[in-house]
């Protein structure tokens, strides 16, 4: 693409160089995957500021450069190597914009639905990819466990990547025949305006609990952080928020879009009523628009009734068929690391990846309701490194006040001391029924080696994830993994 089409699609400073007659063939913000004709937009990333990268960039053949830092490199070095200089006000705002451009603005013609809060989003896009996938239109996903065209999944190490890589991506699906895409939008890509300039057909709120504190510092910031993506929908796009979050009612506040409500609270305008769920999964009715639907799913829990509703809405307001979407929910296969169920004999062992206070807390609960005092519960879980440490003192409380037995060992503790992380959690827990084993593989398997036959024992805080990050390398392990391989020697 010209470079002069793209310069007109950013608020520029100051440009310095020739904009005419050069061809743009790829845009990047990493310097080592510049190539001849590359355009390089330098932003500051959480590790390094691309700015210190501007060089290597130019001597890899990038021909234009968008900077927001006007002193890194002489005005006259980009002269002499005929590299135009672009200087905007925010780097990571003009990648958006520029991205959004150069691949011909995807999402104006793709289907987009965005997910945002605490819990609940990736399950409720799978519910949604199912839904969609079975009324016979192909499907895109981009989310915390894999992106997926179709049924090719695509790697990417974010929530929700770069915005460069997002409209690759978008780009990618269309030109592939996918109609819909969901998307999990994280407070993080909100705040670092991942998503400016894509559009959303339809914006999604689960709900909001303490996550991510060690970002946005405040409850309230988080909040904020969430209500950006409903601040920015314009009037022909659809709102879907539970009504059962309080914090709701304020992510909407000034939102442009046609607004509708799920959840348990009677007035929700997609009514979730009569929930029973067991080891075999959950059956639940939402009531809307008069009539009543009855629906089931293999996924377990009151908060997977929950979701499956979001998704019912969500499909209904894009216009698809109930009984499509009743039966799009109902053979929604089980999702990886979410309440995932593995067991030998009377034996069960429950992978989730409940990392935050209150989900520890609903997938215990959810457990107490199922086996009513009959079996003994244990939980194996630890907290992550460099992240929100209020939640660990917690989680350490939940889980001791609702376990039989707790083993609090290691999660992700990336390049903090695993014993610190641990001792936050014991500080919160008030009785004597917990131990400590820092090896999370030997922790497992003494809760599965010392547990009772008929034990439910949840491992928390990993799902799907199959590494160990510790002092900024990654191992393979897998919570699932290592229980069935325990469980066979049982």
């Amino acid at each position: 693409m010209e470079l002069s089409r793209l310069v007109n699609s950013l608020k520029v400073i100051q440009l310095a160089g020739e904009v005419e007659r050069k061809d743009i063939e790829s845009i990047a913000y990493d310097s080592r995957v510049v190539k001849k004709n590359t355009l390089f937009v330098a932003i500051s990333g959480f590790n390094t500021d691309g700015h210190k990268f501007i060089l290597d960039a130019i001597n890899k053949g990038a021909t234009a450069v968008v900077l927001e830092n006007n002193d890194v490199v002489p005005e006259d070095f980009f002269l002499h190597r005929n590299v135009t200089k672009i200087l905007v006000r925010d780097s990571r705002q003009a990648l958006s914009e520029v991205s959004n451009a150069f691949f011909k603005e995807p999402t104006q013609r793709l289907q987009l639905i965005g997910i945002t809060g605490t819990k609940g989003k990736t399950t409720t896009s799978y519910f949604i990819k199912n839904i969609i996938e079975n009324a016979g239109c192909k499907t895109g996903l981009i989310g915390t466990i894999a992106n997926y065209i179709g049924n090719e999944p695509i790697y990417t190490s974010m929530t929700t990547p770069e915005s460069s890589d997002l409209n690759q991506l978008f780009a990618r699906m269309l030109s592939e025949g996918c109609s819909h895409c969901i998307m999990e939008v994280s407070s993080h890509s909100l705040v670092l305006k991942r998503v400016s300039n894509i559009n959303f057909q339809v914006a999604v709120f689960t709900n909001l609990a303490s996550d991510h504190l060690d970002f946005h510092i405040t409850l309230e910031e988080y909040l904020k952080a969430k209500k950006i993506l409903f601040d920015t929908l314009s009037e022909n796009t659809i709102a879907i928020y539970n009504a059962d979050d309080k914090k709701s009612y304020k992510l909407i506040a000034d939102t442009k879009a046609k607004t509708f409500s799920y959840g348990t609270q009677s007035g929700s305008d997609f009514l979730l009523k009569n929930i029973n769920y067991d080891l075999t999964g959950t059956s639940f009715d939402i009531e809307y628009d008069g009539k009543s639907y009855s629906l089931k799913t293999g996924l377990i829990g009151a908060f997977n009734a929950l979701n499956a509703t979001t998704a019912f809405a969500v499909c209904t307001k894009l216009g698809f068929d109930i009984d499509k979407i009743v039966n799009g929910i109902n053979t929604t296969p089980q999702i990886p690391g979410r309440f995932e169920i593995i067991q030998y004999k009377d034996k069960k062992v429950i992978v989730d990846y409940s990392h935050t206070a209150d989900s520890l807390d609903k997938a215990l609960q959810a457990i107490h309701t199922i086996v009513q005092n009959k079996r003994p519960v244990y939980t194996v879980f630890g907290c992550g490194g460099n992240r929100d440490k209020t939640k660990r003192p917690v989680m350490g409380r939940i889980a001791g006040s609702l376990s039989k037995r707790v083993i609090i060992t290691s999660d992700n503790p990336r390049n903090e001391d695993p014993m610190e992380i641990i001792r936050d959690i014991i500080n919160g827990i008030d009785n004597d029924n917990y131990e400590i084993i820092e090896d999370r593989e030997k922790a497992i398997y003494k809760s599965i080696k010392d547990s009772e036959e008929n034990a439910v024992i949840l491992i928390a805080g990993k799902g799907h994830e199959n590494y160990q990050e510790i002092k900024g390398v990654r191992s393979h392990f897998s919570d699932k993994e290592t229980a069935e391989k325990y469980l066979k020697h049982e």
